[in-house]
């Protein structure tokens, strides 16, 4: 009676669900953090954007005082809340910036491979459904999928307060951090930021393909590879087209070299039919330089087809970073969950990334011109 009682509360607001409360949720066993862990540096960052997720709970369930749970999820690793990201639109809080307490202090030992810990993180939540923040949240998503989050005030704000923290303290102490609606702000923020000179340790968690998921509906490999490889012929086809008739093919081609030099963190689950098609983009990647198409790939890969059917030229400029879908990525260094998830929602989540228990299969794709 008493665990119906608590479930009763949960669901009114009374009380935090399991999965807000640090010291059950999350990793209590890393007291101290070594910046040159892979899985120590995941962790930071995914509990910092569920730090966010829980604050903007604690707003919605006017948790203040003892009964807010946020704090825990930064101040564990030594992190203050600098600043809070409130959306325009619905007041929800949809990112913060942090800030290391001890990164002035923090003994550098400088060997080619060290890893500095940053100075600020900016994270950013994703979609919550719930009434306080649901409605706001399903037409940021929906834009994700029309390649227009660029025109949201949320994104607006989010890439002054990433430029502005840039301008304080330099592209190598910020980091970038994000899950799911989150992950696609931070995405594109990091596009725009390298392709103006200042690319950013990015952190993203579960980011959404906005296009069809090949990888979760087509379930033979020779289709999907039949499928893709029509899809490079088709759009290196119509690049060739449209781009003879521009002139601009040499600022094109540094632009897309600045973003490709850009190895952001992709955390992906091939159970979440939301961000599972990064996988099958990168593996189809390979495979068309290992059957000798290589060059065919070279140009898709640069040039979306819904921008250059739509005369945008196809990608290249600092400004095409806005438009182009977020899927159009050069180089990535991808964590693919290899365990069995049981449903959806866990292979959508942000918990699986601070797991000990962790199963990870780890390939980095770099694009070579």
């Amino acid at each position: 009676m008493e665990e119906e009682d608590d479930e009763v509360m949960v669901r009114e607001g009374l009380m935090a669900s399991q999965r807000e409360i640090f010291s059950i949720s999350g990793p209590i066993h890393l007291t101290s953090i070594d910046w040159n862990n892979s899985y120590h540096r995941t962790s930071v960052a995914s509990c910092l954007v569920q730090a966010v997720y829980t604050l903007e709970r604690d707003r919605q369930q006017n948790r203040i005082g003892l009964k807010s749970q946020a704090n825990h999820w930064w101040e564990f690793f030594n992190f203050t809340l600098a600043e809070t990201l409130i959306d325009d639109s619905d007041g929800s809080i949809y990112g913060a910036v942090f800030e290391y307490k001890h990164f002035f202090s923090y003994n550098y030992h400088h060997t080619p491979h060290s890893k500095p810990p940053p100075r600020h993180v900016i994270a950013f939540r994703g979609t919550i459904l719930k009434p306080h923040s649901r409605s706001r949240d399903l037409k940021l998503d929906l834009r994700c999928i029309r390649d227009s989050l660029h025109d949201s005030t949320r994104f607006v704000h989010a890439i002054q307060v990433i430029q502005s923290a840039v301008a304080k303290t330099g592209n190598a102490a910020v980091w970038l951090a994000g899950h799911s609606l989150g992950a696609a702000v931070a995405l594109l923020a990091g596009k725009i930021m390298t392709r103006s000179g200042f690319p950013l340790e990015s952190y993203l968690f579960n980011p959404p393909f906005s296009s069809i998921p090949i990888e979760k509906l087509v379930k033979s490999e020779k289709l999907k590879h039949g499928v893709r490889f029509a899809g490079s012929l088709v759009k290196a086809g119509v690049a060739i087209a449209v781009k003879g008739r521009h002139h601009n093919k040499g600022q094109e081609d540094d632009s897309f070299m600045k973003l490709a030099s850009w190895i952001p963190y992709l955390y992906l689950n091939p159970l979440d039919t939301i961000c599972s098609e990064y996988i099958g983009y990168f593996k189809h990647r390979n495979k068309m330089f290992e059957i000798g198409a290589g060059k065919i790939e070279r140009i898709a890969t640069r040039n979306s087809l819904r921008s250059l059917l739509s005369g945008g030229g196809g990608g290249g400029s600092s400004s095409d970073s806005s438009s182009e879908p977020l899927h159009l990525l050069p180089s990535a260094y991808m964590t693919i969950n290899a365990s069995k998830s049981p449903n959806f929602k866990r292979a959508h989540g942000i918990h699986q990334w601070w797991d000990p228990m962790f199963n990870g299969e780890y390939v980095l794709h770099q694009f070579n011109n």
